[in-house]
């Protein structure tokens, strides 16, 4: 299982969690991905099967319910993979798995095919009748998976996308980014994590920075991530003379310390299901520009989030950061308790999910299969 936003949420849950349930995760890349080690290490299993793009649906079908019946009693299929939620919530209900659960975050697919359209279609129709709840990280990707009536279902939850925002409240940060990279504190150091893909929409953001450096030739740039784009993203660096102001850092496991090191985070994605780097950001304290593709649940009211269209442009863009560097810092202990009251204790989303999943929470060991596609 690679890194992507919603792998890293179910890391962070996993890691909570698994000394009292068992996740065992199908991904449908054959890879050894960033999180595998670990997931075995908690106890976890990753089984890797073939795509429905490679196998079609019955196929795909058949072999998860093998799988299932198999390999477990599972007190739950909880699936994660935007259209193929279908592939997973149908096998599960042949095998007799009583608890389906089909998980949105995103609020946009890039295939515009006809065929696939209609694949679209077909997999709806298969979440709308086999699972048996829906839960989202925003209302506007459970309205794109499941449809707007579906939102007043009572089997509809929005679950707040779970990160240990305390290790991002009371790390004190350091330096070391900047050292290494030759980045002076006087520098203004403007920060993205994610994969290189379009919805992330780099072009702009590189384009942006490109403004930004003729302003201020003390503006730097770190992108963390990877991905197909990452290549084209260089090249454009290149062709740009952006080489000493936009640095690539690759996969990392220590964001918590990167945010700390940031003047402000920039996300100008083309569309997205929440942002749980938002999150990440905002337990840092740092000020984050966003797209208006960003939901408005990512906004946690701390007063360092602020949205903006795409259309307005680079140079209202640009005017934009220059203002939201002047924000002044949010006291820690006022950004603990809004996290603790807007539902992102552990404990509060644990007891969501266990109850879902029909699980008592003194008992000592469960089996889920996580449906994940990375």
């Amino acid at each position: 299982m690679d890194v992507g936003g919603t792998e890293t949420m179910l890391m962070n849950l996993y890691r909570k969690v698994y000394k009292e349930i068992q996740f065992d995760f199908v991904s449908y890349y054959h890879k050894e991905g960033y999180y595998d080690e670990e997931i075995r290490k908690l106890g976890g299993r990753i089984i890797k099967l073939d795509p429905p793009s490679e196998v079609g649906v019955i196929k795909s079908v058949i072999n998860l319910m093998k799988i299932i019946k198999n390999d477990g009693e599972y007190s739950a299929v909880h699936a994660h993979t935007l259209f193929n939620c279908g592939v997973g919530v149908l096998a599960a209900k042949l095998v007799g798995v009583k608890v389906r659960i089909s998980h949105a975050h995103t609020t946009k697919d890039c295939s515009k095919s006809l065929i696939k359209r209609l694949y679209i279609s077909i997999m709806k129709g298969l979440i709308k009748g086999f699972s048996t709840n829906f839960l989202s990280c925003s209302d506007a990707a459970g309205e794109y998976l499941f449809g707007y009536s579906t939102l007043k279902d009572d089997r509809y939850c929005k679950l707040p996308n779970y990160i240990d925002y305390e290790r991002f409240i009371n790390n004190e940060g350091s330096s070391y980014i900047r050292k290494k990279l030759g980045i002076n504190n006087d520098d203004i150091l403007i920060g993205n994590v994610g994969r290189f893909i379009h919805a992330k929409n780099h072009n702009f953001l590189i384009d942006l920075m490109s403004n930004l450096v003729r302003i201020n030739p003390k503006f730097k740039c770190i992108l963390v991530g990877d991905g197909d784009l990452r290549g084209i993203i260089e090249e454009k660096i290149k062709k740009l003379n952006l080489d000493n102001n936009i640095h690539l850092l690759g996969i990392r496991d220590d964001v918590n310390n990167i945010l700390k090191e940031i003047d402000l985070f920039i996300l100008p994605s083309t569309y997205e299901g929440l942002g749980l780097v938002l999150l990440e950001a905002q337990a840092s304290g740092v000020a984050c520009l966003t797209s208006t593709a960003i939901q408005p649940e990512a906004d946690l009211h701390l007063g360092l989030l602020r949205r903006l269209n795409l259309e307005a442009g680079i140079e209202i863009w640009s005017n934009t950061v220059m203002k939201m560097l002047e924000k002044s810092k949010v006291d820690k202990m006022l950004i603990k308790r809004t996290f603790e009251f807007q539902g992102y204790r552990i404990e509060d989303i644990k007891g969501k999910l266990y109850k879902l999943y029909g699980i008592e929470l003194e008992r000592n060991k469960y089996e889920e299969c996580a449906n994940s596609i990375l």
